[in-house]
């Protein structure tokens, strides 16, 4: 993470204890630099909780320090690394309300998609947290390409819309075997339109075959099974189209 952000604030130490003994006008029971000390000695010793609540006290008692947002960023991390990702994100939004052009910005956005992207679930569950992690992956790539975070930022992008794209898969998968029929044609004409780039686009043109074939439509079917050929000539899903062309007469290959 940030190590090089940690030795810098540590460095400054005594430089910020003689600015803030020249500060009469706030009132704490401790200086900047004595939270500070205490906060990354909790954060070395992995008490990552104590840590948080010391790096969020620095903010608060010295709102108008310039390390006020540093000490955000590394009560974020700290509630990060303490699976209190709930925190985190608070404190991630925190940052961006008060600090939109910091040059952490890039960073913070990529913690509160990790933030989401550790809660991400099996395929069979509701894919929520995907989504939102999704998000912010994508606004960190649109808006700081060069960052970087950006290249971790997209790997993310791509495992993610793999998920997405099998859990609409697994989705589509139940409703053909239920013979709900315009329910899995929605489902895997959604990952054909808008996960093209995923490994499940052969298997939702497969199964799309499967159920214009199961419902009566032919020429529907036919349109898709060339799709198929098309762009994934040599697909696994497409010699099993070839190899099984009755399979389609029951809609019913499902496995």
């Amino acid at each position: 993470m940030h190590t090089n952000k940690i030795f810098m604030l540590i460095g400054l130490a005594g430089i910020l204890t003689a600015c803030a003994g020249s500060d009469t006008d706030l009132m704490t029971d401790r200086t900047l630099p004595e939270i500070y000390e205490s906060a990354y000695a909790e954060l070395n010793d992995e008490h990552y909780e104590t840590a948080a609540t010391e790096f969020l006290h620095a903010e608060t008692q010295y709102p108008s320090s310039q390390w006020a947002a540093d000490a955000l960023v590394m009560a974020a991390y700290s509630q990060y690394l303490d699976d209190d990702f709930a925190g985190a994100i608070m404190t991630i939004d925190r940052f961006m309300r008060f600090h939109p052009g910091h040059r952490d910005v890039p960073y913070m956005l990529y913690l509160r998609g990790m933030c989401y992207y550790r809660q991400v679930s099996d395929v069979r569950r509701e894919p929520g947290m995907s989504a939102y992690a999704l998000q912010q992956f994508q606004q960190l790539v649109d808006r700081f390409p060069k960052s970087e975070y950006a290249k971790n930022a997209q790997n993310k992008i791509n495992i993610l819309k793999n998920y997405i794209a099998g859990k609409a898969m697994y989705s589509a998968r139940t409703d053909m075997a239920r013979k709900n029929w315009p329910s899995a044609i929605s489902r895997l004409q959604s990952v054909v339109q808008t996960a093209q780039e995923t490994v499940m686009t052969p298997e939702a043109l497969y199964r799309l075959t499967e159920c214009y074939t199961a419902i009566g439509l032919p020429d529907q079917a036919y349109g898709y099974s060339e799709m198929l050929r098309l762009n994934f000539p040599d697909n696994d899903w497409t010699k099993k189209l070839d190899k099984k062309p009755t399979d389609f007469e029951s809609g019913t290959d499902t496995k």
